[in-house]
């Protein structure tokens, strides 16, 4: 298991900024390797005001769009186009404005779609469409995703895993449906643990004062059961991106020796 790394910003929109360059790197970098980069998308105001600044950074240009995966980490149950969708607001931020191929984009099923309101089957969907796309180089039934970024909420839940609730235990299956969920809409799909492990990188993002006992938890050996951020972590690199206020309650060995 990787040791998380800690990067702590300013403030939240210098968080913002900083994890959009980040990305860009780390996507044209990829694009450079092998033609292609894959991403997991996160909702949340940290993973739209990260793609909003991605949206209006000076270097977004140097991204490849048309060979760029995306895919998400969970999703609420919600119709097609409903306000509260994670993919609805991920293309008021970014999406619409670049040039990328609907082919590779991979939005979570909507309650209005070919499999109603059996979230179960929307979710057994989209782990067969995860397993189409993973090649023999996987090793698996999910690609290897590049970066796979995650909100923390301020009950330590990551994509749609909420403490204790069936889905963060989840061992075996890729995507689950997620029912009772205890932040409305109650009904969700979401990325397990084992899916989100597969990841290459794990990028976990919180900032403000009601994520930092959040992030404090997580970080301080938490169980992922009681603490799912605490089990979010990539193949080769688990990253924090904090803001001040996040990392206050930071026990000071584990603050980074500099911030940006």
């Amino acid at each position: 298991m990787n040791t998380p790394q800690l990067v702590v910003h300013r403030d939240k929109e210098l968080m913002a900024q900083a994890a959009a360059a980040r990305l860009i790197t780390k996507i044209v970098d990829a694009q450079a390797s092998r033609g292609y980069a894959s991403i997991v998308l996160t909702g949340g105001r940290n993973g739209n005001g990260l793609l909003a600044a991605l949206a209006s950074a000076p270097a977004r240009d140097a991204v490849d769009w048309a060979h760029l995966d995306l895919w998400w980490g969970d999703e609420r149950y919600l119709p097609e186009g409903d306000a509260d969708r994670n993919d609805t607001q991920a293309r008021a931020a970014l999406l619409d404005a670049v040039p990328l191929d609907p082919a590779r984009v991979h939005p979570m099923p909507a309650s209005d779609g070919p499999y109603g309101a059996d979230v179960d089957a929307a979710a057994e969907a989209y782990a067969a469409e995860l397993a189409k796309a993973a090649g023999p180089e996987n090793h698996g039934p999910v690609p290897a995703f590049d970066v796979l970024m995650l909100g923390v909420g301020p009950d330590t839940h990551v994509a749609s895993l909420f403490p204790e609730l069936p889905a963060v235990r989840e061992t075996e299956r890729t995507v689950v449906g997620v029912h009772g969920a205890p932040k409305p809409p109650p009904t969700r799909i979401s990325l397990t643990l084992p899916a989100i492990r597969s990841a290459r990188e794990v990028w976990l993002l919180a900032a403000g004062e009601d994520k930092a006992q959040a992030a404090a938890i997580a970080l301080s050996g938490a169980g992922e059961i009681q603490a799912p951020a605490a089990g979010a972590r990539g193949r080769s690199r688990t990253l924090w991106l904090l803001d001040a206020a996040a990392a206050s309650q930071l026990p000071r060995s584990l603050y980074p020796p500099a911030s940006a």
